[in-house]
């Protein structure tokens, strides 16, 4: 009688101390969601190579390295990320710009160039979603310094 009692009571208390370990213990296996934060954020982009050409030859390449920011709740809606679009019309923007010739250097306004950059990707995604384009590099290089 003193075994069955024994087992009796030692079923009941790991039944009892499975359904307080899951009971209390939920709590700290629960996924966890971190609080969103609201604001900019920043995107650096991978480097763009755009051939200049002039009288039917390339000349050289701007090679560019692009920032830019961008609202974070907006940017965590889009089904698709604005960094391909930037790219984009950077590359479009630059290389059909006629003002650039390396044989005639003279100064350009690279803060028009960057505001039409940004209106253009936020027209084609449907939002303002990028606040800000900015250059962290550009430089030029020449054909003749390239190497095969």
């Amino acid at each position: 009688m003193r075994v069955l009692v024994t087992g009796l009571w030692i079923c009941a208390v790991t039944i009892l101390s499975c359904y307080g370990a899951v009971t209390w213990g939920g709590g700290f296996f629960a996924k966890k969601t971190e609080p969103y934060l609201e604001g900019l954020q920043y995107q650096k982009l991978a480097p763009i190579n755009i051939p200049m050409i002039a009288d039917g030859k390339v000349q050289g390449y701007v090679v560019t390295v692009l920032v830019f920011t961008a609202d974070a709740k907006l940017m965590h809606t889009l089904p698709v990320p604005p960094n391909a679009f930037v790219i984009d019309e950077a590359f479009r923007q630059i290389y059909s710009d006629p003002a650039i010739d390396f044989r005639k250097l003279a100064k350009y306004d690279i803060n028009t160039r960057l505001a039409e950059i940004r209106a253009r990707v936020n027209a084609r995604l449907g939002s303002d979603v990028v606040k800000d384009v900015l250059v962290d590099e550009m430089n030029f290089v020449a054909k003749r310094e390239l190497r095969s």
